[in-house]
């Protein structure tokens, strides 16, 4: 049995360190060069003598598809081909909806934390109440000696011989266009005392509720009118009942220019939710007690019928606002997720 032999010679030096020359194609492992060198062979004599014995072969990377096999087995198969067997195409996650291994997931980054929704930061809503008050605007400049004329007359009853209505149409129509700004502001200000008190998911989108509620609070103002002029027609004369529409539409009108403060002051002045719901609060009962107060200049103001008044103005004023509350607690639990 023949043995190869390494032997030393003076065929290259470094630091005084004689490389051993190779015979017989035998190659040391980087171990066993250092171990044949001097304890104190420097680093640089330690490198040079793994280099004069090592052999470096060609890295040939692997050609085949990453797969998730077991180790040693052979290349993955389509699920697409037919002839592999059942159990390579069924898996634990096969029947569930949610498996869709074909589309990407995840994310880039970490997700950052969402902006709170503002009215400020909506095109849309603010576009509605800019328009809302430069038409008011352009509108009271036209109508101010009917607007002047119409608060002068509210605190004393008048005594008109004709039924028919004094009002030009443009502030008919001015009065009417108040009335829908004034269900346009109570729609934002109910929303966003719904985002800030109940919750934020809605099962329909943000304009979707601001254009229903407009339209609920539209209703509202019109059922209450059908009912003054149903109760009206049986209990007094035409031309009370036509004072008393008079009034009421520049109380509503009255209300939504009132209104209009609160919902500026919301949105673009970060006012809390408590001092703006006070606000609210003191205009609606302001407005509930000049209408009681018209209600008895026009209909009750006569003696011995004092009662009569407390039970109109509850049957018409109060126990809707109940049924209206009652009505918008309904629709904010259809409206909202619950989890």
């Amino acid at each position: 049995m023949t043995q190869s032999t390494v032997t030393s010679s003076t065929h290259g030096t470094t630091g005084g360190y004689q490389q051993p020359v190779v015979h017989h194609g035998q190659y040391l492992t980087p171990a066993q060069a250092i171990s044949r060198l001097p304890k104190d062979a420097t680093p640089a004599q330690q490198d040079s003598a793994v280099q004069a014995h090592a052999k470096f072969s060609e890295i040939h990377w692997s050609q085949e598809p990453d797969t998730l096999h077991m180790p040693g087995h052979g290349k993955g198969k389509s699920v697409k081909d037919i002839h592999i067997p059942q159990y390579y195409r069924e898996s634990f996650f096969s029947n569930d909806t949610l498996f869709h291994p074909e589309l990407p997931g995840g994310r880039q980054g970490v997700a950052g934390d969402p902006i709170p929704y503002s009215i400020a930061n909506d095109n849309l809503i603010t576009s509605l109440l800019l328009g809302c008050f430069v038409i008011a605007q352009l509108t009271m400049a036209r109508t101010r000696a009917f607007i002047i004329r119409q608060a002068k007359s509210f605190y004393y009853s008048t005594h008109e011989q004709t039924n028919k209505l004094t009002e030009t149409s443009d502030e008919v129509w001015f009065q009417l266009f108040m009335v829908l700004q004034t269900c346009l502001l109570l729609a934002i200000l109910y929303i966003y005392y719904v985002r800030d008190r109940i919750g934020e998911t809605f099962i329909i989108e943000q304009y979707q509720m601001v254009g229903m509620f407009t339209s609920f609070f539209a209703i509202y103002f019109l059922i209450r009118s059908t009912l003054y002029e149903l109760t009206g027609w049986v209990f007094f004369s035409k031309k009370k009942i036509l004072q008393w529409q008079k009034s009421s539409l520049f109380l509503t009108s009255a209300e939504g220019v009132l209104l209009f403060p609160a919902v500026m002051l919301l949105a673009f002045f970060n006012t809390t939710m408590e001092s703006v719901m006070v606000y609210v609060l003191f205009i609606v009962i302001l407005v509930k007690i000049l209408s009681f107060y018209k209600l008895y200049v026009i209909f009750f103001k006569r003696k011995g019928i004092f009662l009569q008044i407390f039970l109109y103005f509850c049957a018409l004023e109060i126990v809707p606002l109940f049924v209206i509350g009652g009505l918008l607690l309904i629709i904010n639990n259809y409206l909202k997720v619950n989890f």
